[in-house]
């Protein structure tokens, strides 16, 4: 996890999700992570995501609010990073009519030919991540180890699906 644009980071204000290990290869992991358009077809917080896989590209994304059932927010985040089958990530950069910055790490760690493991955080940075992670944290804690669970669910039936054919 990187430091946003120069701004502190309290290690006290990242979100951890449960790492959860995956029967499938990071390859594929990382093929469901990157096909933005299928998001809505597995990922029960981010129902909807555009965006491009390169630098700087605008990840548009309506997700399900975990505090008003039945809510869809909308957010946009720009990705940072892009390390193939290892990890993608988006931030929120500071801006002053949003003092909110953060930076979301979707983190693949290879365990073999056919295993892998996945993790998330959401690091909320500056004098306001203590804010953030007292409103959000729990929440997004709790969206994050339900998509950790659907990304499993969904690459090792994948997976099985091919090695089958």
């Amino acid at each position: 996890m990187a430091q946003t644009d120069g701004m502190a980071l309290d290690p006290a204000n990242v979100v951890r999700s449960e790492r959860v290990e995956i029967d499938a290869p990071a390859s594929v992991v990382w093929e469901i992570l990157t096909d933005f358009a299928a998001y809505k077809d597995w990922n029960p917080f981010c129902v909807v995501c555009d965006s491009k896989l390169e630098m700087g590209a605008a990840v548009n994304m309506k997700l399900a609010s975990y505090t008003v059932p039945g809510q869809i927010v909308d957010n946009v985040e720009y990705i940072c990073a892009i390390e193939p089958e290892r990890l993608i990530s988006w931030e929120l950069p500071f801006m002053e009519i949003w003092p909110y910055p953060a930076r979301r790490d979707q983190i693949i760690e290879p365990l073999g030919a056919d295993r892998c493991a996945y993790n998330s955080t959401d690091a909320f940075y500056g004098d306001n991540g203590i804010h953030v992670m007292r409103f959000c944290g729990d929440w997004v804690k709790r969206a994050f180890d339900d998509t950790a669970v659907a990304l499993k669910a969904r690459a090792e039936a994948m997976h099985a699906a091919r090695k089958a054919a």
